[in-house]
This record gives C-alpha cells, structure tokens and sequence, in this order.
C-alpha cells in the first residue's frame, strides 16, 4: 500500500484575496491539505517558524521578501527528520514571492527524497507556480517530481474536484 505524507505550509489571518486584505480562520494552503489528506489518507507536517510572521499581511511580505533576499532559513518549531516509511510526498505551499515561503526551504533540504514521488501544490493569487517547481527540483534531490498544481487562492473552497483529478 502506497504511504503519503503532505509537508505544507500556511498562513491564516490576513491574507490577500482578489485584490483585498482578508480574515482567512483557515489558511488557503490548508484546505488543500485537507482535501489531500481526506482523498489519499496521507499524514501531515505542518512547517512552522519558530519567530512568528507578522499579523499584518503588507507586514509579512516585507520580512518574507528579506528572507529571499538574504537566503534565509528560519527556524522551525519542530523538524521532520525521515520519510523513509513514505512513497509519495505531497508538497503544499503558497507562493511567496514567486516560489515557496523559506522556511519550507528549510525543512525540505534537510529530507532524502531518493526514490520518493513529489507531488507539489501551490496557491496564489496570480502568480500560480512562479519558480516553485524549479526550487523543488532542487530541494527534493533524486525524487520524481510529478506535474506541479497552482490554485487561485480565492477559488480553493472550490477546488477539490480539481485536486482530486491531479493525484
């Protein structure tokens, strides 16, 4: 029986839908995971940063724009150490400033992918998968990386018939 784990990322509180600043209980990113999760039976991982971003949103993408810049890795609450007991890996994260948040850079290099399918899926709110799956194919060194899923942030409460198709 094949084994699944989603790593994700995801961000509630403000956020930037269609043009404006909402209040968002649930993170666009984890209503993804919840879709894979109940499709697949798949464990999650949550990457969390141990300092937290900013609430304010124009807040958070100013710091989220510095750690690009500055190549940065954050620290994270908890580290996923092994995937070995797992097949497929699903990756889901928003795109920040055209590829993942950093810290999931973070979390993503210190895994052994060899051998592994990586399935990636990405929210957005215009800029669908960016340089993501480029960055992933480096990240995941030695994995199948399988045809990337971008998903309009404002649309995700619909989605699921979409995610389901792309696993």
């Amino acid at each position: 029986m094949t084994k699944s784990l989603v790593i994700y990322y995801s961000r509630a509180g403000q956020n930037y839908v269609n043009g404006d600043i909402v209040d968002l209980p649930v993170g666009n990113t984890e209503i993804v995971v919840d879709y894979i999760k109940e499709l697949t039976g798949a464990d999650t991982f949550k990457v969390e940063t141990v300092e937290d971003y900013p609430a304010d949103y124009m807040e958070t993408t100013e710091v989220a724009q510095e750690e690009q810049d500055n190549d940065a890795r954050p620290e994270l609450k908890e580290e996923l150490t092994d995937i070995s007991e797992y097949d497929v890996i699903y990756i889901a994260s928003p795109n920040w400033w055209g590829t993942l948040p950093m810290a999931m850079f973070t979390q993503l290099e210190k895994l052994d992918f060899t051998g592994k399918t990586v399935k990636t899926v990405i929210t957005h709110e215009g800029s669908g998968l960016g340089t993501s799956m480029k960055d992933v194919k480096k990240l995941c060194k030695g994995a199948d990386i399988q045809k990337g899923l971008a998903i309009h942030g404002a649309e995700v409460k619909d989605s699921k018939s979409n995610v389901e198709r792309w696993i």
